[in-house]
This record gives structure tokens, C-alpha cells and sequence, in this order.
């Protein structure tokens, strides 16, 4: 039996998340559904999100993906490149790139001969994005609201309840491989090797949690204080390079105990794709491969490659320019193994620029960063690129979630099928949005949670807050942060003439606060039925 002590702490987690759905559900009728004059969205299903309707689009995808079946005999590839922590300003496609010291010739090449998405939107920190991703679900849903830490006990495995995206793809004929960062879990039982990936090769932890091991000059107090560095052993954190099967052996390849070594990781990891990629191609079936960077997370250390080049100079930058180098040879290990026309490609950023550790971090244009439900914090930069198939040059600013690619990449799959019923379902089938030429967005409202809490919505143009995140001291965006109520209302922006957030519409000059309101009151009802999983990240 569990001690008065946890049952205390864990009935305090559940009043933390409670407390807000309690107000919310107390003014919503038994039934979720859309409760505003502005929602389109059609419920197809109580158990999955409303979505938009485009039958025509809808037919016309479906006639794409059933040529290209028939012309390639197989399903397609499914590669996700995944950066850690670049901000949305960082690629030269939205903003940044050479004009800010970087440039990324890469990344902008797929997003003119892709479709550039401006309106792409991640959790806000890395463990809640990774996990809403390979489950189709909000973090809060699954428990994963934070990242896990040095220390952390969780109460219990929060993968034994989700299915996964990988183990639905294996189940579909899928050879999948995760390379790179994971950090959503490290104890047996919640590694990739674990939770459905047939190879996992790469880091548990994030970059920071290892490099401060070694970095005497960035932690003097924890580097040369032996008592306190076997501290930090004893948490059972993990600083190697790690190799691990689906049922077989996990091996650590290497040790990292040097900033040389933690520069080098990327390298490594880039290595190994490419030549899994030949491999996988080899062996004929479809695969799945989330190559997931170490960078450009804080602490950067640029490898010897690619020291100074960048016209910044700075780490931050000289990481950017070594990502976007290995985007360029991932793209073109596809192409030589002769399965590019046959592979779906998604970049991206698991959050906004984590500011906390500037000038060792990125750029956006909007307000905050990491660990905000302000656009800087969630609105990342979003391409897919699929050579043949999806049109060149596209570009658009409708709505996508990066759990999206939980349901689109098993539609492409030919695995909608196996999407469960059995819990709710945040993400949504993207695929004629991105298949098909001038296609329209599925997907009419994102809602931003910040670990437990309900923090906003945007749908169409305008976004709503009911609470807001407030900074209190320049850069430091997570360290000295706040989490407040709006006051009288909530602060409603238009994101088109105000896309910093600074000067909510709401009573003044926009009709549409009630409805918006409404939809926030629907989404929390969902909880009703399905209720969130409680696994110990509370604060």
C-alpha cells in the first residue's frame, strides 16, 4: 500500500490538472461537441478530434495514394527530421538563415521544392512534443507534460497505457528506427526499443543533461566537486551513446565524458542514418526513421567540422549550419538508395528557441519561447517534402499540429484502421492537405496546454488565452516565469495584424470571444470521458 506521504503528493498532482477542468466542465453540457456558431469541424467520432471536411480533397489524396502504390509496389517511407530547440526564425525559409549568421541552404531548398507550413505548432517543451507525436494525443492526456529529469520518479510507465506510432507502423509491414535524442524515458519499459521501434541508436537525455557532466567551465560547481558529480551518477542518468533492439540487446557505444565527444554526437548520429537508410532500402520493405537531433539544444558545442562556419561564428549558429548539412545529406542517402520519390519528409522543431540559454540558442519573431503557450514557444517551422508528389512551392498558413503526424503518417501507411478507439485522439489526418495540390488544412483549432494547464486556442486567425505566461526578467523565459489568470477576460489577439500578441481585440474589435470561449469549454469536456493519466510529472 502506498504511504500517506505519496497518497498526499499524488492527490495534490490530480487537484492541480482537476481544478481547472472542474471550472471549465461545470458551465459544459454531458456531450462533447463543437459549441460554437464558428466551428465547422465535423465529429466523426467521439473519441477523435473534429475536423474539417473536403470530401473532393479527401477522394483526390486517395486517388494519389492508390497510383503510387500501384506504380512503387509498397507503401512509402516515412522520415521525420526532428531539431531540437531551433527556434522559428532560425531557417532562412522563414526569416532567418544567412540574414542572421546561418544560413541553411538545405532546409530551404525542401521548403521551395515542398510545402512550407507557417502555421505549425508543437508542445512547448521537448518531452510533451515527442510523446504527443508518437501517440496522436495531448500531452496532459498521456501524463508526459514535462520533460523528465535527472531524479524524477515517476509513479508509473506512462507508455504501458499508449500505443505507440512506431509499434502500429510495425504492425503494418513498417521497419522503424528512431536515431538520435528520445528523452521520454529511460527506464526499461520506456525506451524507443521498448515502445515499438525495431532499433534505437542514440541518447536518452537532452544535450545539456549531458555536456553538465563535463563542462567544468559552465559548471565549476557541479564538474569539480566529486561528492556532488556522484550526486548526479546516482540519479542513473544516462551519458552514453546507446544502441538498442525491439526484444534483443542494448549496448552503450560511447561514453560521453568530454565537450569533444558531446560535439561529435550529431556526426555520429547522422552516420548511422545514412547508412541505415541504404540498408532499409536494401531489405525492400517500408520503413519509418525519426532521425531526431542532439542540436541545436544548449549547451552547443560546434564539432570540428564545422567550427566557424557559420557567418556568426557563435556555437548556436555553427549548429545550424551542421544540421541543416546533415538534413542535405539525409535527403541525399534517399535519393542514392533509390527510394526518394517514395518517401514522405516532415522537418521540424520539437519547440520554440529555448531563450534561458542565450546567445547559445535561436531566434523567433513572436512572443516568448520554450516553456510558453506564446506563439515564440509553440509556433515552430514546418516542411514537407515528398518529390514528386507533393507540388513545388507551395506554401501555407493553415493550421498544423505536429500531432498530426501520428494520424497522416498512418494514412499513408494504409494503417488508419489501427488508430485506437479506445482513447481520445488529438491528431488528425493531414494527408490531402499535404498530397494534394492547393489543399486545404483538416485542422480548424489547436489547443496549448502548458504541463496541466490550459493555457490557450488558436482556430483561424485568432487566438485566445486564459492564462498567460509572464517573464520577469529579460531572456530568462523558463527560470523566472509565472503562469497568471487574464483578469475580467480572456485576451483574444488577431494573429494576421498582431502576430506578436500584444494588443488583444477581444470587446473592441472582434465579434467572436463567446464562440471562442465555447470551443475551449468543448475541448475540456473531452476529458470527461477520457480522463487524464496521472504518472508523477506534476511540479
Amino acid at each position: 500500500m502506498e504511504s500517506s506521504m505519496v497518497k498526499m503528493r499524488r492527490m495534490a498532482r490530480l487537484r492541480t490538472l482537476s481544478c481547472a477542468l472542474i471550472l471549465l466542465l461545470a458551465a459544459v453540457p454531458g456531450k462533447a461537441s463543437a459549441q460554437s456558431v464558428l466551428s465547422k469541424a465535423v465529429r466523426t467520432s467521439e473519441s477523435m478530434e473534429p475536423a474539417l471536411s473536403h470530401p473532393a480533397q479527401e477522394a483526390a489524396a486517395q486517388a494519389k495514394l492508390g497510383a503510387l502504390l500501384a506504380k512503387n509496389g509498397k507503401r512509402p517511407n516515412i522520415v521525420w527530421l526532428l531539431i531540437d530547440d531551433m527556434g522559428y526564425g532560425d531557417p532562412g525559409a522563414f526569416g532567418g538563415g544567412a540574414a542572421i549568421g546561418a544560413a541553411t541552404v538545405n532546409m530551404d531548398r525542401l521548403a521551395r521544392e515542398g510545402l512550407k507550413l507557417t502555421s505549425t505548432y508543437s508542445e512547448p517543451t521537448c518531452t510533451p512534443t515527442r510523446s504527443a507525436i508518437l501517440t496522436g494525443r495531448l500531452p496532459v492526456r498521456t501524463g508526459l507534460t514535462r520533460p523528465i529529469l535527472a531524479g524524477d520518479k515517476l509513479t508509473k510507465n506512462p507508455w504501458a497505457a499508449e500505443t505507440s506510432l512506431p509499434k502500429l507502423l510495425g504492425e503494418a509491414g513498417y521497419k522503424t528506427v528512431l536515431s538520435g535524442k528520445w528523452h521520454v524515458g529511460e527506464a526499461v519499459g520506456m525506451r524507443p526499443q521498448d515502445v515499438g521501434f525495431d532499433e534505437f541508436y542514440g541518447f536518452y537525455e537532452a544535450a545539456k543533461e549531458i555536456s553538465q557532466g563535463v563542462d567544468k567551465r559552465r559548471y565549476p560547481d557541479l564538474v569539480l566537486n566529486p561528492e556532488r558529480l556522484a550526486m548526479l551518477r546516482q540519479t542513473g542518468s544516462s551519458d552514453a551513446l546507446t544502441h538498442g533492439f525491439k526484444n534483443g540487446t542494448t549496448t552503450s557505444v560511447e561514453i560521453i565524458d568530454s565537450i569533444e565527444k558531446m560535439a561529435e554526437a550529431d556526426r555520429l548520429l547522422k552516420e548511422f542514418s545514412v547508412a541505415k537508410i541504404k540498408e532499409l532500402a536494401a531489405a525492400g520493405a517500408p520503413f519509418f526513421l525519426e532521425h531526431s537531433f542532439m542540436k541545436v539544444h544548449a549547451d552547443n558545442f560546434a564539432s570540428k567540422e564545422f567550427e566557424g562556419k557559420s557567418a556568426s561564428k557563435y556555437p548556436y549558429k555553427d549548429g545550424i549550419v551542421e544540421v541543416d548539412a546533415y538534413i542535405g545529406e539525409v535527403v541525399k542517402a534517399l535519393d542514392e538508395a533509390g527510394v526518394l520519390d517514395n518517401t514522405f519528409i516532415f522537418i521540424t522543431s520539437d519547440n520554440g528557441p529555448q531563450l534561458d540559454s542565450w546567445p547559445d540558442s535561436g531566434y523567433t519573431p513572436f512572443r516568448g519561447a520554450k516553456g510558453s503557450a506564446w506563439e515564440g514557444g509553440v509556433r515552430v517551422p514546418g516542411i514537407a517534402y515528398w518529390r514528386g508528389t507533393i507540388a513545388p512551392g507551395r506554401e501555407s498558413d493553415e493550421l498544423f499540429s505536429l500531432m498530426d503526424l501520428f494520424n497522416t503518417s498512418l494514412r499513408l501507411a494504409g494503417a488508419k484502421d489501427k488508430i485506437p478507439t479506445d482513447r481520445y485522439i488529438d491528431g488528425i489526418d493531414q494527408a490531402s492537405f499535404l498530397l494534394v495540390d492547393h489543399g486545404r488544412s483538416n485542422r480548424e483549432k489547436v489547443f496549448i496546454w502548458n504541463e496541466q494547464t490550459l493555457m490557450a486556442m488558436r482556430m483561424y486567425e485568432y487566438k485566445i488565452h486564459v492564462k498567460i505566461t509572464e517573464k520577469h526578467a529579460q531572456w530568462l523565459n523558463i527560470d523566472m516565469t509565472t503562469i497568471s489568470d487574464v483578469g475580467l477576460a480572456p485576451w483574444l489577439f488577431n494573429l494576421y495584424i498582431d502576430p506578436k500578441e500584444e494588443y488583444p481585440v477581444g470587446h473592441r474589435m472582434n465579434a467572436f470571444l463567446a464562440p471562442m470561449g465555447a470551443e475551449m469549454k468543448a475541448h475540456v469536456a473531452t476529458f470527461r470521458k477520457y480522463p487524464p493519466n496521472d504518472v508523477g510529472l506534476g511540479k
